[in-house]
């Protein structure tokens, strides 16, 4: 299914920020990436979610309970408001995403070694095969950098925590930048690092210094868009967090509201909001002070000028 788009979608594909970090004006290859303006996917994998697949764990159980007695009903509701993209990964770093968000699961019942990602129903592509189409677009693009957050684990043992850590090394290997204080992009060229691995489970990453701890979320928990943008103005008024973190401009619907909207989907909550979504985005600035913001990640990327235009605050930084 990777990165096919329907043509009724209104989304297209990008790829005209496929190397934008090497294009960013020098003066911004010395500030640390925390201070500059990445965009980010929110449930990146979610353009490949098997129709097939049970409802997730942990799912309510009124949910999973119509998965097994309606499926022919639940199931295609389900996978309505679970996607969140639809363009495939390489597609997303194509249009310029460098934080993609991972939610690892191990199936029930599924092979042992075999482990998917999630967002109320799993995915058909195995997180062994993503890693690897990363670590491939990297080595094309080799002054490009990203953010790999990898979180939820639902399913996971500590051996399979372990299996996936061996897996994280192998496919990038040297790619991986140690965690320590946030890098610049001169600094990460240097040492021909592009992957900062932020992993949101504390004992493990304890064990591994390739792992960052997990990067802070704000995340709204709201269906209208105005209501997002005063939660993000709140956030914004506490001030931002020490080191990387992100601001998600996406759109969240909850049970009750997805069985009054049998007939909906998240992308028809979402596509109307995007101008007022689009609108706060353009009024931000990245940089170090409490306002300021770094990541903006959000839903379907590709339907507006969204990666553009987060990529376009860092020129904010040179009139500072």
């Amino acid at each position: 299914m990777g990165g096919q788009v329907s043509a009724s979608s209104g989304l297209q594909r990008c790829g005209t920020n496929a190397d934008w970090m090497s294009a960013l004006h020098p003066l911004l290859w010395d500030m640390p990436l925390h201070h500059l303006s990445i965009p980010g996917s929110h449930d990146t994998m979610t353009y490949c979610l098997s129709k097939k697949s049970p409802i997730s764990q942990n799912e309510s159980r009124l949910l999973q309970l119509l998965g097994k007695v309606l499926p022919c009903i639940t199931r295609p509701m389900v996978l309505k408001w679970s996607t969140t993209q639809v363009l495939g990964v390489t597609e997303q770093l194509d249009a310029g995403v460098r934080y993609l968000d991972l939610r690892v699961a191990h199936v029930l019942g599924g092979s042992e070694k075999n482990l998917h990602f999630v967002h109320m129903v799993y995915t058909t592509a195995l997180v062994e095969d993503t890693l690897t189409e990363i670590s491939e677009w990297l080595e094309s693009h080799p002054r490009e950098v990203v953010i790999l957050a990898c979180r939820d684990f639902e399913g996971m043992t500590d051996e399979l925590h372990e299996y996936l850590v061996t897996c994280i090394r192998n496919i990038f290997g040297d790619m991986l930048c140690p965690r320590g204080e946030v890098p610049t992009l001169n600094q990460l060229w240097t040492r021909r690092q592009q992957v900062i691995l932020s992993y949101e489970e504390a004992s493990v990453v304890g064990r591994h210094r390739e792992l960052w701890p997990g990067v802070p979320y704000w995340w709204g928990d709201q269906v209208k868009p105005q209501e997002l943008v005063r939660y993000l103005e709140r956030m914004q008024s506490c001030g931002r967090p020490g080191g990387l973190f992100v601001a998600g401009i996406n759109l969240t619907e909850n049970l009750v509201y997805v069985l009054a909207h049998p007939s909906g989907s998240l992308e028809k909550l979402t596509l109307p909001s995007l101008p007022c979504l689009r609108a706060w985005v353009r009024e931000q600035c990245p940089g170090p002070g409490p306002r300021c913001t770094n990541i903006i990640a959000g839903d379907f990327i590709g339907a507006d000028s969204f990666a553009s235009d987060v990529i376009a605050l860092n020129d904010k930084l040179l009139r500072c």
